[in-house]
């Protein structure tokens, strides 16, 4: 399983509730935003959630 690199691309606005809620667990307030969090199937949900406002890279 290894690690991945998550950044906030877009803005968190105009999002749902519970997108940004997601984001805010993750820690991603601002644009440019990253964390590295081990590759889990909690992980893959939120980033599912969030999907089309993140980057996700192997880290």
């Amino acid at each position: 399983m290894g690690n991945v690199k998550v950044t906030l691309v877009k803005s968190l606005i105009a999002c749902l509730p519970n997108q940004k809620a997601t984001a805010k667990s993750l820690g991603l307030n601002k644009i440019g935003d990253s964390i590295v969090c081990k590759n889990d199937k909690v992980l893959a949900g939120k980033i599912r959630v969030i999907s089309h406002l993140v980057k996700v890279e192997n880290a």
